[in-house]
């Protein structure tokens, strides 16, 4: 009896050699047409006899996907075992895609995306067509393996809910306009090239977003997949830049390379400018955004903010590539019950006697005697300021219950350092906290705890990953001996860096030079505290003739198991005498005692770069712009005295006696 997949396939083959000789549709090659699913969901598809071995000396079968014109295509693979005999699949059995087809046809001319062997770990599991068609051309050798070939699904999607909600300029391919006006929605959607499908190589495509004056650009990255690694993105082939402004000369807030879900950038202004360029030969799947225009500062409540993101998916959702994810449920009561909206007495309070500083004033917000407040803190209102627990430095309230939201622009960062720590905690224990703050960052569109502070340990300084930052306070007990806590939080552009200077084209890179300072210090963003996850900072050191650079690091905790690699998970530090990556160094990672690195050059680069997984305290070093005249003469051999000051040189006394005989 044959299986379901062998009589699909033996009713497909007939049906396309009749359309081969009406339509001429390749007719070098055997095909099977795929262009229905008959009411269901999805279609199915295999290689001949799977799951037994593929037949041998296959010299081309077709497996052609057509849609209506309005359509694409999604195959998705299940299974997928095509023998790899070399690291070139074109010199063993292969399976060649063909991606952007206006029809179900292709010839010896017409050009492929990739090429696919293998197992399902080496290949895409899923595939886009750019047009209405998509071919896989199979070829096989001798038989002499077990490989199964593969087996997957098919389905045609909408191409129009891929569309970009914005106006593309005369003339360009890839570059668009989107405009806030009384004409346009406030929201909307934008993609790369020929997204969900492969974008195209060599290509640079700019998206112009501008708000009004009352307005700021928010754009959520719900998926960027670029060239695959873990490579600084200072050097891909592949990146997106995200400036602060109106074209390229702006700041730049933002760059996104490799695999990169839920990211969400903030403009400080009305405009937002993004580069897309692709130059790598192998380009990927490309990325699809979200923007909205947002009046300034219009969010009240934690909720609100909390919950925006998901309603925006929601509002925007327009077809299958669409994943809406629910934040977390914190489990304390707020989640469910409405917030009282606070008032600008509750939330900002005056200093007397303000700091003299360039910024604005210090503001201190204090959370009322209250078992319940929420406050969202703006970076519009204020760059810095106070918090502290309910009725501090009074003991706080039992049953207290607060959440301080804190949302910056830009490049900025949350920075919260204590300055009196003391919750009531009668077992002494951190892992069973009763009263506590816990700190939530953004990762993967989801809130996640990342620390979790009680006792009397005075916190490390906590700083957010992103542009936002919550603080969640619980406070079970009241005791008359606890004061609860009292922090400085801060909206920072230079992660918390103030060594070197700071560059703007790059989200955070610091320069140093050897012509304005021979010799100092740097260290990991919010050192000593942990640095925030998802982080990439670059330091370029560059001195003048014949200089090098020593750095000494005294401190040394990145999280992390060598190589450093992305197979094992690990942040590192990466070290280089040019721009690109230097193999003479190995990546650093892990607890290190004090070592010493030395440049071979006047230019020296060094990267640090987190993951969204765990963190460390960084590093702290020394630095020292060296002239090889001072580095030789340091490495000659001293000269040692003895008790009455005579200098014993072998050497010397030698040529000495040489010399006096010549002249006898």
């Amino acid at each position: 009896m044959k299986s379901h997949y062998e009589t699909s396939a033996a009713l497909l083959l007939l049906k396309c050699i009749i359309l081969m000789a009406v339509d001429a549709v390749n007719p070098g090659c055997d095909c099977l047409v795929f262009s229905a699913t008959y009411g269901k969901e999805y279609g199915v598809f295999s290689s001949q006899d799977y799951p037994k071995p593929y037949p041998s000396h296959v010299d081309c079968l077709l497996y052609t996907f057509v849609a209506h014109k309005d359509e694409i295509v999604e195959i998705t693979f299940k299974d997928f075992d095509i023998y790899k005999s070399h690291l070139d699949c074109l010199k063993g059995d292969y399976l060649k895609v063909f991606l952007h087809l206006e029809k179900g046809e292709v010839n010896e001319l017409s050009p492929w995306s990739r090429v696919l062997c293998g197992s399902l770990q080496d290949i895409p599991p899923v595939l886009y067509s750019s047009g209405p068609a998509l071919i896989l051309e199979l070829h096989s050798q001798s038989n002499l393996n077990n490989a199964t070939g593969f087996v997957g699904s098919f389905r045609f999607i909408d191409k129009r809910s891929f569309q970009t909600d914005g106006q593309r300029l005369a003339g360009t391919d890839c570059d668009y306009q989107l405009i806030s006006n009384n004409l346009t929605r406030s929201r909307g959607r934008f993609f790369s090239p020929r997204y969900p499908s492969n974008y195209p190589q060599h290509i640079k495509c700019t998206y112009k977003l501008r708000a009004r004056s009352r307005e700021r650009v928010r754009v959520l990255f719900e998926e960027v997949m670029l060239e695959k690694g873990d490579v600084s993105c200072l050097n891909r082939a592949d990146v997106i830049k995200v400036y602060d402004g109106r074209n390229n000369l702006a700041p730049t807030i933002a760059m996104l390379c490799n695999e990169v879900t839920e990211q969400e950038v903030l403009s400080t202004g009305s405009d937002m400018y993004i580069e897309f360029i692709s130059n790598s030969d192998l380009p990927g799947q490309g990325f699809k955004a979200l923007f909205q225009f947002q009046p300034v500062a219009t969010l009240t409540t934690t909720s609100d903010r909390l919950h925006s993101i998901e309603t925006e998916k929601s509002t925007l959702a327009t077809g299958p590539v669409t994943h809406i994810k629910k934040m977390p449920d914190t489990g304390s009561p707020a989640t469910t019950t409405p917030m009282t909206p606070t008032t600008d007495a509750d939330l900002d309070i005056e200093l007397s006697e303000p700091e003299m500083t360039t910024q604005r004033p210090k503001k201190v917000v204090v959370c009322p005697r209250v078992t319940n407040c929420d406050m969202v803190i703006y970076s519009d209102n204020s760059k810095n300021g106070t918090i502290s627990s309910p009725g501090y430095p009074e003991p706080y309230p039992a049953h207290s219950y607060c959440r301080l939201d804190f949302q910056g622009r830009g490049k900025e960062r949350v920075q919260i350092i204590f300055r009196d720590f003391d919750l009531f905690n009668p077992n002494d224990d951190a892992k069973e906290c009763i009263d506590a703050l816990l700190v939530y960052v953004q990762i993967d569109g989801r809130l996640e705890r990342v620390d979790n502070h009680c006792g009397q340990t005075l916190p490390r300084p906590i700083m957010s990953n992103g542009p936002g930052l919550m603080l969640e306070f619980k406070g079970v007990y009241s005791s008359r001996n606890s004061r609860g806590y009292l922090a400085e939080y801060s909206f920072i552009e230079n992660y918390g860096i103030h060594s070197g200077e700071q560059i703007a084209n790059l989200p955070c890179a610091f320069t140093f030079n050897g012509t304005m300072q021979r010799s100092g210090v740097l260290y990991s963003p919010n050192f000593p505290g942990y640095y925030p996850r998802d982080t990439e900072c670059h330091y370029f050191f560059q001195g003048i003739n014949d200089d090098t650079i020593h750095i000494k690091f005294h401190h040394f905790d990145v999280e992390g198991v060598p190589p450093c690699e992305a197979i094992s998970a690990s942040d590192y530090v990466e070290f280089s005498n040019f721009m690109a990556r230097d193999r003479r160094y190995e990546r650093y990672c892990g607890q290190k005692e004090a070592f010493e690195i030395k440049s071979d050059r006047k230019f020296f680069r060094i990267t640090f770069r987190s993951n969204d997984r765990l963190d460390g305290t960084g590093f702290n070093a020394s630095y020292r712009f060296v002239r090889k005249m001072e580095q030789s003469v340091s490495s000659q051999p001293v000269a040692k005295a003895n008790h009455s000051g005579v200098v014993h040189n072998s050497v010397f006394l030698i040529l000495l006696l040489l010399l006096v005989v010549v002249e006898l």
